[in-house]
C-alpha cells in the first residue's frame, strides 16, 4: 500500500510539472534544428512563428549559405522573397538543378553584392543575364553555369569580364561546342567541365571553328585541379581534346586533382596527358588528391610516377585492366603508404581474363589482391569493386570470404559488389540426364511436359524451425561479417555482373538481357533480408538478380532499414514473368521515406495495386518506372500523383502506343502543372525510335541521377 501511495504521488508530481515547448530548448539545440528546414521556408513560414524563431531565424549560419538545390516546393515568389529578404547576408547560393526558375527570379541574385560561391547549373542564363550578374558580384570567388547554344562571350560587359578574371573555381556544363567563359578566366584554381553536347552538324561545325580560335585560351599557372565528364558521343570526344591541347604547350605546376571520364572508346592519348601526370609526379610540396583516367590512357608506368610522390585520397580505375597492366599489382607494389585512401572506384578491375563459367570477356576479381589492399587501407569510405565477378573458392576447413575482409573497413560509408560476392558456395550443377530420362521419343506427353528453369532454384516452403531455416542461415552467413564490420553503410549496391540497362542515352533501347552469372542465382531472399541489420541504409541498388524468388527477403530487408530514402530495382527474379510482385508491395508499404524509386523489369504491369501500394510512400519525390514490353493503366497513374503531394517526377518508359502515352503525359502536365512548379512528367514507348530525342529535352540533374542507371559509389571525388 505504502509504494502504491508513493507511486501516486510521483505520478501527481511529474503531472503537475509544467509541459516542455519548443521554446524551451536553447538557441543551440533549435539552430542545429533548423539547418534542415530549406531557407524558403525559414523566411515565408518559421520566422512568423513566433518572436524566438523569427530572431533565430536571421542568424547568419542560416542566412549566410542559401541550398536550393533539391528543393522542388521553392517556386518563383518564394526564391524572390527570400533573395529579396536575405540579399545582404547571403555568401553563397546553391541553385543547381532549378531548371523551373524563371529569368527574373534569377536577376534578383544581382542584389546579393556579397556573393562569393554562386551555382546555376541547370538554370536558363542568358549572356546577357550573365553580364549583368558578373558586374554586380564584384566578389565572386567560385562560378557554375550552362552554356547552351547561342552563347557568345563577346556579350559579357568588360566589367563581367573583370569578374571573370578573378574567379578561382568554374564549373561549366557545356551543352553546345564552346568554351564558354574559360578564355576570361585567367586565374583559376579548379576547372570542372561536364561535356553534354549532343551530335549534329551545326555542333560538328562549331567545334571546327573552336580548333581555329583556341589560341585565345589562356595558359592555367595557377590551376590546381581539372576534370571533365563526358557523356557519350564523338562531338564530346572532340571537345575534351581542345581543351587538353592548352596543357600541350604550358604544364601548370602543382597540379593536384586530374579527373578524366570518358565512356566508351577513348580517343589516343593525347601528349597533355602525359604531360599532366607527369607535373603531378615532380612537383614538390604537393599531395595528390584525386586521378582518373580512360582506361587506354592509364598504364603502370603512368599510376606508377603518380604514387612514387604519394597516394591521392581518391582513386578511380574502373576498367582500366589490361593484359600486362593490372592496377591493383601496381597499387601493392608502390610501397608508398596507402592510407590516406579514402574513395577507391576497382569496377570492372579484374585479372585480365574471363571468369570461369560466366560470359566470355568479362572479368573475375583479382580477390587475393583486393585483401591485401583493404588491410592497406583501412580508412576507406567508399569502395566499388562491381562489374565483375567473385566466385569463393577458399580451401577446405577455411573461409577467407570477400565479405570477411570488408569486415575490417570499419569507416566504410558506401559499398558496391557484384551479386555473386554473396554467393557463398559453387553453384550445384543440373543434372541434365535426370531432367530427360522420361522424355522418351514414344512418350505420349512428348512436347506437352513443362519445361524445368535451368539456374532457378524452386521455391519450396518450409516449416518454421525445420531444415530450410537452416539452409537460409548457412546462406546468408557470409553476409554477417559485412554487416557486423561496416554497421554504419549508408550507400549499398550489388549489381550483377555484366548487366546492362534497357535504358539508353543516346542509341536505341537494348532489347535482350545479358546472361546471369550461375554463383548470382544463388543470392536470394534470405540474403536480401540479412540486408535489413543495415539500419543506417540510406541509397540501395539492386540489380539482376535472378535468385530471387518471392521478395519475402526486400519485406524484411526495408522493415529493418526504416530510414531508405532511394531505391533502385532492375531485372530482379525471373525476366518473363515478374514473380516478386506481391513482395514488392508489400515492401512499398513499409517505405514510409523513400524520397525516390527507380523500377527497372521487363514485363512490368504498372497497374492499380501497385500504385496504390506505391501511394503508401507519401515523401516520395521522384519516380522512375522502366520495363520493355511492360503495361500501364492511365487511370492509375492520375489517382497516384493526385494523390501523391510530393512527386515532382514521373518518367515512364515502358510499352504502350505513343498516342496513349502523349494523352497520359498531356493530362499530368495540364492538372498539376499549377501546382507544383518542378514538375517533370515524360511518358513514352521504351522501344521507340525518337526515343533518344526526348531524352535529350529532359532536365539533366533528373536523367543523370535517377533515370539514367549507373553505378554512383566513388564514381566522383567527395569533397576533398
Amino acid at each position: 500500500m505504502d509504494d502504491q501511495i508513493e507511486a501516486a504521488q510521483c505520478c501527481s508530481d511529474t503531472a503537475s510539472q509544467p509541459s516542455v515547448t519548443i521554446s524551451d530548448f536553447s538557441d543551440e539545440i533549435l539552430l542545429n534544428i533548423l539547418r534542415f528546414v530549406p531557407s524558403h521556408d525559414l523566411v515565408l513560414n518559421v520566422s512568423r512563428v513566433c518572436r524566438k524563431l523569427r530572431t533565430l531565424c536571421q542568424d547568419k549560419s542560416l542566412t549566410a549559405h542559401i541550398n536550393l538545390h533539391r528543393e522542388y516546393t521553392a517556386n518563383n515568389e518564394a526564391v524572390k522573397h527570400l533573395l529579396r529578404k536575405l540579399y545582404s547576408e547571403i555568401k553563397s547560393l546553391n541553385a543547381s538543378g532549378c531548371y523551373w526558375l524563371a529569368g527574373s527570379t534569377l536577376d534578383q541574385v544581382t542584389r546579393c553584392r556579397s556573393m562569393v560561391q554562386l551555382d546555376l547549373s541547370g538554370c536558363r542564363v542568358t549572356p546577357a543575364r550573365l553580364s549583368r550578374l558578373l558586374s554586380s558580384l564584384q566578389s565572386l570567388q567560385s562560378l557554375a553555369l550552362d552554356v547552351g547554344p547561342g552563347f557568345d562571350l563577346q556579350q559579357l560587359s568588360s566589367e563581367g569580364k573583370s569578374a571573370l578574371a578573378r574567379l578561382q573555381e568554374l564549373k561549366q556544363t557545356l551543352l553546345t561546342p564552346s568554351y564558354g567563359v574559360v578564355p576570361c578566366c585567367s586565374a583559376l584554381r579548379s576547372l570542372r567541365l561536364y561535356l553534354e553536347a549532343t551530335e549534329s552538324l551545326q555542333e560538328a561545325g562549331g567545334c571546327t571553328q573552336l580548333m581555329v580560335g583556341q589560341s585565345s585560351v589562356p595558359h592555367y599557372q595557377s590551376l590546381r585541379w581539372f576534370s571533365a565528364r563526358l557523356a557519350p558521343g564523338e562531338i564530346n570526344r572532340t571537345l575534351l581534346r581542345l581543351y587538353l591541347a592548352v596543357f600541350s604547350m604550358r604544364v601548370p605546376e602543382g597540379l593536384t586533382g586530374l579527373v578524366l571520364f570518358v565512356p566508351g572508346p577513348a580517343p589516343l592519348r593525347p601528349v597533355a596527358v602525359t604531360a599532366l601526370t607527369e607535373s603531378m609526379a615532380s612537383y614538390t610540396g604537393s599531395t595528390v588528391r584525386a586521378l582518373q583516367l580512360p582506361r587506354t590512357w592509364l598504364d603502370g608506368a603512368v599510376l606508377g610516377r603518380v604514387l612514387a610522390h604519394g597516394c591521392p585520397t581518391y582513386l578511380n580505375v574502373s576498367r582500366c585492366s589490361a593484359p600486362g597492366f593490372n592496377p591493383l599489382h601496381v597499387l601493392l607494389a608502390a610501397g608508398c603508404d596507402l592510407s590516406p585512401l579514402r574513395g577507391l572506384n576497382l569496377r570492372g578491375c579484374g585479372r585480365g581474363s574471363p571468369a570461369e563459367s560466366c560470359v566470355k570477356g568479362e572479368e573475375e576479381m583479382d580477390a587475393e589482391s583486393v585483401k591485401a589492399l583493404i588491410e592497406s587501407c583501412p580508412r576507406l569510405t567508399h569502395l566499388n569493386l562491381s562489374a565483375t565477378h567473385y566466385h569463393h573458392s577458399a580451401p577446405p576447413g577455411q573461409d577467407g570470404h570477400l565479405c570477411g575482409a570488408l569486415e575490417r573497413l570499419a569507416h566504410l560509408r558506401s559499398l558496391a559488389l557484384p551479386v555473386c560476392a554473396l554467393a557463398q558456395r559453387r553453384p550445384v550443377p543440373v543434372n541434365v540426364t535426370e531432367m530427360g530420362a522420361d522424355l522418351s521419343s514414344g512418350s505420349l506427353l512428348l512436347g506437352l511436359k513443362k519445361s524445368r528453369r535451368i539456374g532457378v532454384p524452386t521455391y519450396q516452403p518450409e516449416v518454421a524451425g525445420g531444415p530450410g531455416e537452416d539452409r537460409e542461415e548457412a546462406a546468408a552467413s557470409c553476409v554477417r561479417p559485412l554487416l557486423k564490420g561496416c554497421p554504419h553503410l549508408v550507400e549499398l549496391e550489388l549489381i550483377g555482373a555484366g548487366f546492362l540497362s534497357a535504358m539508353p542515352r543516346n542509341e536505341p533501347a537494348i532489347r535482350k538481357d545479358p546472361a546471369a552469372c550461375p554463383w548470382a542465382c544463388q543470392v536470394g531472399d534470405s540474403q536480401l533480408a540479412a540486408l535489413g541489420n543495415l539500419r543506417f541504409l540510406r541509397k540501395l541498388t539492386l540489380a539482376h538478380l535472378p535468385g530471387v524468388l518471392k521478395g519475402s527477403g526486400l519485406v524484411q530487408l526495408v522493415q529493418g532499414c526504416k530510414d531508405l530514402q532511394v531505391l533502385s530495382l532492375a531485372n530482379i527474379g525471373s525476366l518473363k514473368t515478374v514473380n516478386y510482385t506481391q513482395g514488392l508491395m508489400e515492401a512499398l508499404k513499409h517505405c514510409t521515406q523513400l524520397r525516390e524509386l527507380r523500377l527497372e523489369q521487363p514485363y512490368f504491369n504498372a497497374n492499380a495495386v501497385f500504385f496504390e501500394a506505391l501511394s503508401h510512400c507519401q515523401g516520395l519525390r521522384r519516380l522512375c518506372l522502366v520495363s520493355r514490353h511492360g503495361t500501364f493503366q492511365p487511370g492509375a497513374v492520375v489517382s497516384f500523383m493526385q494523390s501523391c503531394t510530393e512527386v515532382i517526377m514521373c518518367h515512364m518508359f515502358m510499352g504502350g502506343t505513343l498516342v496513349a502515352c502523349k494523352t497520359l503525359q498531356k493530362t499530368l502536365l495540364d492538372s498539376l502543372s499549377a501546382s507544383r512548379p518542378a514538375l517533370s512528367v515524360v511518358v513514352y514507348p521504351l522501344l521507340h525510335e525518337d526515343l533518344g530525342c526526348v531524352i535529350r529535352e529532359m532536365p539533366l540533374c533528373h536523367l543523370d541521377e535517377i533515370t539514367l542507371f549507373k553505378s554512383r559509389v566513388a564514381e566522383e571525388p567527395t569533397v576533398l
